[in-house]
């Protein structure tokens, strides 16, 4: 039961980040709402192995949020240069 309204309440936080991404007034809103979802599917894959007793789960959550934070920084890194040719005069 708790497991249930655990995945649905993360599923919310999905959504609610979805809206933002889609909505977000600056492309930094953006890359921010889209890294909280993968933040949010990593807590829903920890809680996932725990509820099956699969504490293997929790390693495969950690190797996920550690690729979506090298992700994040490439795409603002990425950002930041593609920023600063086109400003150049």
């Amino acid at each position: 039961m708790i497991f249930f309204l655990t995945l649905s309440i993360l599923g919310i936080s999905v959504f609610m980040c979805l809206v933002r991404a889609i909505k977000g007034p600056t492309p930094f809103d953006r890359i921010l709402s889209i890294s909280s979802i993968g933040t949010i599917i990593a807590i829903g894959i920890s809680v996932h192995g725990f509820a099956f007793n699969r504490p293997d789960f929790v390693d495969i959550s950690l190797m996920y949020v550690l690729l979506n934070f090298l992700g994040t920084i490439a795409i603002l890194r990425y950002y930041k240069i593609k920023n600063k040719k086109t400003n150049v005069i």
